[in-house]
C-alpha cells in the first residue's frame, strides 16, 4: 500500500513550468543580443568554448533535483503489512432528509445545516461502530457505504446539499428500505437514524418501519424545525431571490411533522429526539448509542508504514552533482568528434 504523508508539498512542482519559461526566455534573449552585437566569426574567437546546449542540460539536471527534492519532502510511504483487527461495534446508518423544505430557516442557520451538525457531533463520539449515510427527498440515494472511516464520513457529510436529489418530496419509506439494505450482520444492534422535518409525501413510511422492526432494526428519529413553520428561501449565488410558492402564488410554509417521526420510532422500539438544539440532540443520541449491543467483527488495515523519502533524496543529490559538474563550455572530446560536420579553420 502506497501513500504520501505530506501531499501539500507537491504543489511546489507547479513552479517548474514557470521557471522553465523564464529560463528559455532569458536564453533566447541572450542569443538575440549576441547576434546583434557580435559577428559569428568574432564570437567564436572571443567565446569559442561556449556551448548553446549545455545551459539547457544544466537546467534539466536542476529540474530533476528540484523534482526529487519535493517528492522527498512529501515523504512517500509504503505499507509493510496488512493486519486483521478485532473490534466491538454496532451498525449505524444516518438517513438525512435533503428536500427543499430542509432549507427553511425557522431554526438557524437552516434545518439541513442543523441536521449535519448533529450527525457530525455524533460521529466525533464514536469509536468502533460502523456507519453509513443515505440521503433522500423524492427518492433515496446511498452516499456512504457502511464503514469505520469517520474522516471520510465527515468529508461526505460536508458536501451534502439539497441539489443531490432532483426529485422533490420526502420519501421516508424509500429511505428506510435503502437503509435496511446497509445492514449485513445479524448479531449486533442495527440502528437507523432518520433526521428530517417529517414532511412526508408518501403513505408507506409506517409500513416500512414495521418491516424494519421485523428485521431487528431500531429507528431513532430526529425532528428538525418548528410547529409554526418557516418559509423556503430560494437563493442564487448566495443571494436571496425570493421564497418558494405554490400554484396559487402563495408562499409555502413548511412545518415539522413531529407526530409522524414519533410513530416511526415507536414502531421499532426506538426514540424520537427534538433536534432544534444540535448539542442536546447529539448528546441524547450518543447516550442511547452507548447502551447498544456490540459484537466482535474483523477489519483489515495497513500497518507499519515505512518512510521512503531517502530514495528520492538520493536521486536529488545525484542530479545536483550532475548540475555542479556540468560546465557551460563545450566538451573538448565531444568537440573533437565533430558530430555535426562543422568546418574547422584548417579545413578553410
Amino acid at each position: 500500500m502506497f501513500r504520501i504523508e505530506e501531499p501539500a508539498y507537491l504543489y511546489l512542482l507547479l513552479l517548474l513550468p514557470v521557471l522553465w519559461f523564464i529560463f528559455i526566455y532569458l536564453q533566447l534573449n541572450k542569443q538575440k543580443i549576441r547576434r546583434q552585437f557580435l559577428d559569428e566569426n568574432l564570437r567564436k574567437k572571443i567565446i569559442f568554448e561556449y556551448s548553446a546546449i549545455k545551459p539547457y542540460v544544466k537546467m534539466l539536471w536542476w529540474s530533476f533535483t528540484f523534482l526529487f527534492l519535493v517528492i522527498a519532502l512529501a515523504n512517500p510511504q509504503m505499507g509493510t503489512k496488512i493486519e486483521t483487527v478485532k473490534r466491538k461495534g454496532a451498525d449505524i446508518v444516518f438517513a438525512l432528509d435533503v428536500s427543499k423544505s430542509m432549507l427553511a430557516e425557522d431554526v438557524k442557520p437552516n434545518r439541513l445545516a442543523k441536521a449535519k451538525q448533529i450527525i457530525s457531533r455524533v460521529i466525533d463520539q464514536l469509536i468502533s461502530d460502523r456507519i453509513g449515510i443515505v440521503v433522500y427527498a423524492g427518492e433515496a440515494y446511498p452516499v456512504l457505504p457502511i464503514t469505520t472511516d469517520y474522516a471520510a464520513a465527515k468529508l461526505y457529510l460536508q458536501n451534502i446539499n439539497t441539489d443531490m436529489v432532483s426529485t422533490q418530496g420526502t420519501a421516508i419509506a424509500e429511505a428506510i428500505q435503502l437503509g435496511m439494505n446497509y445492514f449485513d450482520r445479524d448479531e449486533s444492534d442495527k440502528i437507523l437514524v432518520i433526521i428530517s422535518d417529517g414532511e412526508d409525501h408518501g403513505e408507506d413510511a409506517i409500513q416500512a418501519a414495521k418491516q424494519a422492526a421485523e428485521r431487528g432494526i431500531k429507528i431513532f428519529t430526529v425532528g428538525i424545525g418548528t410547529e409554526t413553520g418557516g418559509l423556503i428561501p430560494i437563493r442564487r449565488n448566495g443571494q436571496l431571490r425570493g421564497y418558494k410558492t405554490d400554484r396559487a402564488g402563495q408562499r409555502v410554509v413548511t412545518r415539522r411533522n413531529q407526530s409522524l417521526l414519533y410513530r416511526l420510532a415507536k414502531e421499532t422500539g426506538g426514540t424520537y429526539i427534538d433536534g432544534n438544539n444540535s448539542y442536546t440532540a447529539a448528546k441524547q443520541l450518543i447516550d442511547y448509542l452507548k447502551n447498544l449491543n456490540r459484537k466482535d467483527f474483523e477489519t483489515k488495515r495497513i500497518a507499519g508504514y515505512k518512510d521512503q523519502y531517502q530514495w528520492p533524496l538520493a536521486m536529488a543529490i545525484i542530479f545536483f552533482l550532475l548540475y555542479l559538474f556540468t560546465l557551460e563550455r563545450e566538451t573538448v572530446w565531444l568537440k573533437k568528434l565533430n558530430l555535426f560536420n562543422e568546418k574547422t579553420e584548417n579545413d578553410a
